[in-house]
């Protein structure tokens, strides 16, 4: 039995986790990070789903790298001004949008491509405007982005009068840039009843997203549709590992499992039992992500856009996920995404399948280390 959605009701949830593995505390939250290469399972993934020789991948991953530590630089630099950045697949370098044209210089000496934006013009203005309407949308609209490269607010709907209808009721106008893409399918939450190495609660099955700790605690951290029925989760061999300590879902879709006992359970910093996260640097837009699941194992892709809204029906709506064209599959919810070894998120949900491919969204992984109060368990 398949469940495209989560369940909602208490008992009856079908949650679909990606990674079930331990985890082991380290003393630092941000410990110096590198470059360093992809896992074997990682260049595996690259290759397959990005088209890469090995060596390619490799390299790949120390540009991203770069580009990503380079953004969130310019990113504090910048302030306000900051108006997004993107890797230029053509060239590979990372181009900044900024709205004062007297931190082109800045921008350039960081080693990044300025982009001086339209005087009064800002597209995330607009997408302000659709995330405040956001419980006037039907169901047909499945999602709304900054597109950072065009400097446009993407609406995706598998009906374009109920898009057009949804952008004017949230009071839109030409400046904000507000382009309808009509897609075939909107996205919903990857949940399944399967069996494999997976976490269960009531019969549902979740992977682990990534292990966090307290100054007194070990926790899994998840998607929230999974940690919202509550109730105590355990491990693929059913050993209990513990009860919901928080939810969040929706407006966000994280929540955290308390490990009851680390001597049945450690906590570590290994993904898919091969790579091991360093820290949680956030990648840039352009950047490859690869993503675990129970599912379907490493799949990985790009980021398309950060700050995604997502409209899942029933009036769950989730706010501030990120874009990929990864696919996942349900039973991939709440798993694990890395660039290289830096952790990114946790899946929400998305469109398509891993046969035809499609789109995910991830619930970036340092809101919900910073809203929990969490350390992640680095290598």
């Amino acid at each position: 039995m398949s469940y495209r959605h989560a369940v909602r009701t208490a008992g009856a949830a079908a949650l679909g986790l990606l990674l079930a593995v331990a985890v082991t505390p380290s003393a630092s939250a941000s410990p110096s990070v590198s470059s360093s290469g992809a896992t074997a399972a990682e260049s595996v993934a690259l290759q397959r789903d990005l088209g890469l020789t090995g060596a390619a991948a490799q390299q790949r991953l120390d540009r991203d790298y770069a580009a990503s530590t380079t953004d969130a630089a310019l990113r504090s630099q910048l302030g306000a001004a900051y108006q997004g950045s993107w890797i230029d697949q053509s060239t590979g370098g990372l181009v900044v949008r900024t709205s004062d044209p007297a931190s082109a210089a800045a921008i350039q000496a960081a080693g990044a491509q300025p982009l001086v934006a339209a005087k009064g013009k800002n597209p995330k203005n607009g997408k302000d405007k659709l995330d405040k309407a956001a419980k006037k949308a039907a169901r047909s609209v499945g999602s709304w982005y900054v597109d950072d490269a065009s400097a446009t607010v993407v609406v995706e709907s598998t009906n374009v009068a109920d898009a057009q209808t949804f952008a004017a009721a949230a009071g839109t106008t030409a400046e904000d840039s507000v382009q309808v893409k009509q897609v075939a399918t909107t996205p919903r939450t990857f949940s399944d009843l399967v069996g494999g190495q997976a976490i269960y609660n009531n019969g549902g099955r979740c992977s682990i997203g990534f292990s966090a700790t307290s100054a007194t605690a070990s926790f899994v951290i998840t998607a929230g549709h999974c940690t919202e029925g509550g109730g105590t989760w355990s491990g693929y061999n059913q050993a209990v590992i513990g009860p919901v300590a928080t939810s969040n879902f929706p407006t966000d879709d994280f929540g955290s499992i308390k490990v009851n006992s680390t001597a049945t359970w450690v906590p570590t910093s290994q993904v898919q039992g091969t790579t091991s996260v360093l820290g949680s640097t956030e990648a840039a837009v352009g950047a490859s992500v690869c993503r675990s699941g129970s599912t379907t194992g490493y799949r990985c892709g790009t980021i398309q856009s950060k700050n995604a809204t997502v409209n899942y029906g029933g009036g769950d709506v989730v706010y501030g996920l990120t874009r990929t064209n990864a696919c996942a599959e349900p039973g991939d919810s709440g798993g694990s995404w890395v660039a290289g070894r830096q952790a990114q998120g946790m899946t929400s949900g998305g469109s398509g399948d891993c046969t035809v491919g499609g789109t995910t969204y991830f619930q970036p992984v340092n809101e919900a280390l910073t809203r929990l109060g969490l350390t992640l368990v680095t290598g």
